[in-house]
Parts: structure tokens; sequence; C-alpha cells
């Protein structure tokens, strides 16, 4: 157990440095659960401090939101921390709680849906698809910068960070996208 946590809390870490790059100021209203040490958590209270000047308050939220969900069972059809996700109900999970947008339900809905962009454009928040069902954008995840992604995998595995480049997801990459932010209608409340 002592082992998976400390892989767990490399990965995140690691994640947040992919995210961020060098380390500044702290965000005062963060606090990355399970670190301990005072010296990793100001490094990635730095690492995310950097994130939000680089891609954004809600990128950044995002991405933290996500990293906080690494372990949760893959359940098809899932869209809850509770109860489990499927690939598409994370990415709509986070999408609706980080920025009060609601993405349709299946990844090749959520493909049509979003701006395409080129891989080398890929930005942290941005959406990463893949066949993994002989079907385009039948798999899709969370960019976090460095060709690493968030994703629910698929039965009996758990919310994980995946490397694009390995050869596997290499193969299977059918596309990025960016979800646009949704207009403003001036006297709206946002969600």
């Amino acid at each position: 157990m002592r082992s998976f946590l400390s892989t767990s809390i490399g990965i995140c870490c690691l994640a947040w440095a992919f995210v961020a790059g060098p380390a500044g100021a702290a965000p005062a209203d963060v606090e990355p659960a399970g670190v301990q040490d005072p010296g990793l958590k100001a490094q990635i209270l730095g690492h995310l401090t950097q994130a939000r000047q680089r891609v954004g308050q809600g990128a950044t939220d995002l991405i933290t939101r996500s990293l906080q969900l690494i372990g949760v069972p893959y359940r098809r059809g899932g869209e809850s921390a509770d109860t489990g996700f499927d690939c598409s109900g994370f990415v709509r999970h986070l999408y609706e709680e980080s920025f009060g947008q609601l993405l349709p339900r299946r990844a090749d809905e959520q493909a049509r849906s979003t701006e395409t962009i080129a891989r080398d454009e890929l930005q942290p928040g941005d959406l990463v698809f893949f066949n993994t069902m002989r079907r385009t954008f039948s798999h899709v995840g969370i960019y976090l910068g460095e060709g690493k992604f968030i994703h629910a995998p698929s039965k009996g595995k758990k919310v994980e960070i995946s490397d694009m480049r390995a050869a596997y997801w290499n193969k299977r990459f059918t596309g990025a996208r960016r979800v646009a932010p949704e207009p403003q209608v001036q006297g709206a409340v946002s969600r």
C-alpha cells in the first residue's frame, strides 16, 4: 500500500510539473492531498501557480480536480467519483465541475462538439481522442502537458495518467480538440 501511495503521489506531482513548468509563488487556495513533505508541497503549489499563468485559472482547476480523481475505478456509463467513471463521463464531469459546461455524453459526440486543433497545439485541459474500439473517437482523455493525459481507461482499471507517446496510445491517437468557452450573455448568471 505504501508503495502504491508513494507512486500515486509521485505521479500527481509529476503531472503537476508537466502542466506548470518552473516553480513560483504558492496559491493559498489549493492544498495537495496526501503530501506531507513541506518542500514537496511548496513545489507542487508553485507549479500550480505557474499553470494558472500559462493556461488560466479554469484549466488549472480542471487539472487539479482531475488529479484528485486518480484511482477512482472505471465503470461503464459512470459519471461520478462515488460510483466510478468511464472515459467520457470523466471528461464530462470535470468540464461541468470546472467550467459549468455540460459536454455531450459519448466520446464521439464530445469530439464532434469541440474545436479541432493540431497535436502540436495541445494545451493542458484540451481533449485527446483515441481509437480503442475499432472506431474513431471511441476513447477520450484530458491533456496534461508533455505528452501526458489523464483518463478512465477500461474495465478493471482506475483513473490514471498515460503517455500519448507510448506505442499503444500513439498508434491509436485520432485527434485533439479544444472546448470553446460558452459565450457569456450580458446579465446572465453563470453556473
